[in-house]
């Protein structure tokens, strides 16, 4: 039986996912559990597993297609599996029309109208490669019948679907010059209408076909053909008129659209001619894991008010003990950088001032005490900036932070990281010192009300005292801190306070042996 499956809520509470890429074709044998598409969500690229034991039946979305959740993006030949009973009737309906029609036989009339009975809501048994080709052929996918197994439609039913609409049949259903008598039905494109029938012209918006930008693009073959000649996707042209309340393309517009993408052009060449590398402007879709990431940022920074507290730290005595601490580290194969001195800082100052560790609920107008800490730590990948979250991280050992971290910061440039690992921190810190940065206005990762920024660490000349009140003029390792809070929860002097605790362990690490 055939088994649809559905894109399911991947635990990120959005209405629909960017499916990036396939993971299996038709016809594999995949196994429960088993991954079968990659999907994108919120900071994050999520392997979709297959619910079923079985075989690949068809691929429903395309690579790059925003797919709403609890649409059908798959299906499966599963055995001894309950099908629902729309499913079942698919199966048996494609399958009876490849006994009745094998393959590079027309396909009459009845045959036609009655798969178009049995197909709920006009599903064809597609993958999109071939979905693809029907739209650069500038074939109606939906009036093709498929040669392959259960009735599926392939390659070479699409162009032979092709190569017959450039015969008279289209001619007539586009322009009206040809009745249905001197109309020669093929598999790809059978009138099956009472006024074809009858010898009454077909109306234009019979010829519709699938399109990347729109829902349908109509347009006659020889505003096609222009299109063609001039190089251009008819799928892209502005529609200038309405048919039956469809939009449709005119010979007129595509000339247009081919004249501006001339002028284009020539400005292109005028600039590369002028010394400039390239065209003047480029754009892309504004989606995915940046357009993810800017609405949050744009949501706390209108949310909340932010201000930003800028210090500097005497890093000498912890930079000598990373040094002693790293060989044995190594020994049990972590590497140790100073992230984890940094945490362990952080938490012992959340712990003497709460409030830094709290949240605003503005729905209901609470403030809510959170007496754990989840510490997010920002790291930068080729999708934008994401901020794993190590739980609990009080009650973890210097090596352990680590290696977590180290763990999840590699998943997240991978993009491997699971939703649940980018959610739920209490504070977030951002090294913006692994680009050579010292100072930053860090935003929120809204709802927390503390971020910090940390610098890089620099040597610099610093006034030391000693022991007996001499001072003296020393090179030291300096650590720059940015800590940015929501000044709705936290008052300026708590938020100096905090940093100055920060700076107290960090200061002197021997102090964090005590945490």
């Amino acid at each position: 039986m055939v088994a649809e499956f559905k894109l399911p809520d991947v635990g990120e509470g959005v209405a629909e996912g960017e499916l990036v890429s396939w993971l299996v074709e038709p016809g594999d044998t995949v196994s429960e559990d088993q991954p079968v598409a990659e999907v994108e969500t919120d900071k994050a690229l999520v392997e979709v597993p297959s619910p079923y034991n079985g075989t690949v039946a068809e691929l429903l979305a395309e690579e790059g297609e925003m797919v709403p959740v609890g649409d059908v993006i798959i299906t499966f030949n599963v055995d001894g599996e309950a099908a629902d009973a729309d499913t079942a009737t698919e199966s048996t309906g494609a399958a009876s029309d490849e006994t009745d029609s094998p393959a590079g036989a027309e396909a009459d009339t009845d045959a036609v109208e009655s798969a178009a009975v049995e197909t709920p809501e006009g599903r064809v048994f597609a993958p999109p490669r071939v979905r693809k080709l029907a739209r650069e052929e500038g074939v109606n996918i939906a009036t093709v019948t498929g040669s392959g197994p259960g009735g599926r439609i392939t390659e070479g039913d699409v162009r032979a679907a092709a190569d017959g609409s450039s015969g008279e049949a289209t001619v007539a259903a586009d322009t009206g010059g040809v009745d249905a008598d001197s109309a020669t039905p093929t598999d790809a494109d059978t009138t099956t209408d009472a006024s074809a029938s009858a010898g009454t012209p077909s109306a234009p918006a019979q010829t519709s076909v699938e399109s990347a930008d729109r829902d349908r693009t109509l347009a006659a073959p020889a505003t096609r053909r222009i299109a063609e000649e001039q190089g251009v996707d008819i799928d892209a042209v502005p529609a200038t008129e309405k048919r039956d309340g469809e939009a449709f393309v005119t010979p007129e517009a595509v000339i247009e659209y081919a004249e501006a993408q001339q002028r284009a052009q020539a400005a292109d060449a005028t600039a590369v001619a002028t010394g400039e590398t390239g065209p003047r402007e480029t754009r892309e879709p504004f989606k995915g894991v940046r357009k993810t990431i800017a609405d949050a940022m744009e949501r706390s920074k209108f949310t909340a008010p932010h201000v930003t507290h800028h210090d500097e730290v005497d890093v000498t005595k912890l930079v000598e003990m990373r040094e002693r601490l790293k060989p044995t580290a190594e020994e049990q194969g972590i590497r140790l950088t100073y992230m984890p001195f940094i945490m362990k800082a952080v938490i012992a100052a959340l712990e003497e001032y709460p409030e830094m560790n709290a949240m605003i609920d503005d729905e209901n107008q609470e403030i809510v005490h959170r007496n754990y800490y989840n510490i997010g730590v920002a790291a930068a990948t080729d999708a934008g900036l994401m901020v794993p979250v190590i739980e609990d991280a009080d009650r973890k050992g210097m090596l352990q932070l680590s290696s977590e971290m180290n763990e999840l910061v590699q998943k997240a440039r991978e993009r491997t990281i699971s939703p649940e690992e980018l959610r739920g921190s209490t504070f977030t810190i951002t090294n913006i010192g692994g680009i050579g940065g010292e100072y930053a206005t860090p935003i929120l990762n809204y709802p927390e009300a503390g971020i910090l920024a940390v610098g890089e660490i620099k040597r610099k000349p610093r006034v030391v005292t000693d022991d007996e009140g001499n001072e003296s003029i020393e090179p030291r390792s300096v650590l720059t801190l940015s800590l940015t809070f929501d000044h709705r929860l936290i008052d300026g002097a708590e938020g100096a306070s905090f940093c100055n605790e920060v700076m107290r362990y960090l200061e002197h690490p021997e102090l964090l042996l005590l945490e």
